[in-house]
């Protein structure tokens, strides 16, 4: 980038709106401005919903303008930002500091972001994504390291006057750690209910996306009924699928990478069989009808066929919006897979298959889904009474005197 493109610039902005009808978002919002080295004409443009939105989208721009920052940049997303000020960003910081930073950049920040303009990043969200990144089983350190390299770029958009203060600096977030870390210790709370409310909410999600797309109902429905993770559902292709049997063989996943996305083998490279409930035949037996002649097609994807995020799912189905809207605002997708691993608990699946299931390295991440009811209670005092009872003389205990 060139010393040129560093500096704010004062521009005055023409601005108009178009409205084109039969569009999800018919209100195209433009602004036009000379840029004052060049002297060439620039532009930019952005769909709304409504024309309020599109006002307030120049609005936005106009304030920017008038306080001498670049019209373009004001407008970019995180992830096209940070590109561009990144060497700024990170000036000073030695190569053992920078590698882990730039690494949660890509893995991290990108991945859950990047997608936003910077002006639209909140406090709240950067708190959301935080408990995202643990419950997605981050380590303490890559938290740090993802928000450290967040904070610095936000910083240098304060500087740039995009915002006037920084929403990654988030006071206590060790706090945040430990309480998500308690809440992980009893995942079951995180579930869901019963199969009422998943097919409640999958329905309020095609409900909400583009053209309502079934797909995104039968990723949501599958997830939970199969306890695994999104990459994972997102990895699946038709030869995983044993169809006699009704089993899924779980052997990649879809994950986010420095170059984009890519398939590679599940948490802890162990393949492991996942049952496939009867509910579940139904919809599977369709897809793999649709795709029998291609053994390697993904059996779940977007609906100009993309592969599928945890991202991609949030933004295509406001899922942000639709769980608040049912009274479940803390739900996030990876919450499916807890949702799945304690109903087949609840169900009495052995703890050791039910480890396996998951893809669990340790026996006791499967016994947090475990919870024995009033009834089980009860019967194992019953049992411990009569085990004792029968060990023991019918006058009681005597005192053996030697």
């Amino acid at each position: 980038m060139s010393h040129r493109e560093e500096l704010p610039i004062g521009v005055s902005l023409s601005a108009d709106i178009e409205y084109r009808p039969g569009r999800r978002k018919p209100y195209r919002a433009r602004v036009r401005w000379i840029d004052p080295v060049t002297r060439r004409r620039r532009s930019l443009s952005e769909a709304q919903e409504s024309e309020d939105e599109a006002e307030d989208w120049i609005g936005e721009l106009q304030r920017a303008a008038s306080a001498g920052i670049d019209p373009a940049r004001a407008t970019m997303t995180l992830a096209d930002y940070g590109a561009s000020v990144m060497d700024l960003a990170m000036r000073g910081l030695e190569s053992k500091t920078l590698d882990p930073y730039m690494a949660g950049w890509r893995l991290r920040v990108v991945p859950s972001l990047g997608h936003l303009p910077v002006r639209m990043i909140t406090n709240g969200a950067v708190d959301r994504t935080v408990h995202a990144w643990i419950a997605d089983e981050a380590g303490r350190s890559t938290v740090k390291n993802s928000l450290a390299v967040l904070v610095r770029v936000m910083e240098q958009a304060v500087r740039d006057g995009i915002i006037d203060r920084n929403p990654a600096r988030v006071t206590g977030w060790q706090s945040e750690y430990k309480l998500a870390e308690d809440e992980l210790d009893d995942p079951r709370a995180l579930a869901l209910r019963d199969w009422d409310v998943l097919t409640a909410l999958a329905g309020a999600l095609v409900a909400r996306s583009y053209e309502q797309f079934e797909g995104w109902g039968d990723v949501v429905i599958f997830q939970a009924c199969t306890a695994a993770r999104i990459g994972e559902v997102s990895g699946v292709r038709v030869c995983d699928i044993d169809r006699e049997q009704w089993i899924w063989n779980v052997r990649r996943q879809t994950t986010p990478s420095p170059g984009g996305l890519v398939d590679k083998a599940t948490k802890g490279k162990r393949a492991r069989k996942v049952p496939i409930i009867e509910a579940l035949r139904p919809m599977l037996g369709r897809r793999l009808d649709a795709r029998k002649d291609k053994p390697m097609a993904r059996l779940f994807t977007g609906p100009k066929g993309g592969r599928i995020t945890t991202a991609v799912l949030r933004d295509a189905t406001h899922w942000d919006e639709v769980v608040t809207s049912l009274g479940y605002e803390h739900l996030r997708r990876h919450d499916l897979r807890h949702t799945g691993l304690t109903w087949m608990a609840d169900a009495g699946v052995p703890v050791h298959v039910l480890r396996k299931i998951a893809g669990h390295g340790s026996l006791t991440t499967t016994q947090r889904y475990l919870h024995p009811g009033a009834q089980a209670i009860t019967d194992a005092g019953k049992a411990l009474s009569k085990h004792l009872s029968g060990q023991r003389s019918p006058r009681g205990p005597r005192l053996r005197v030697v």
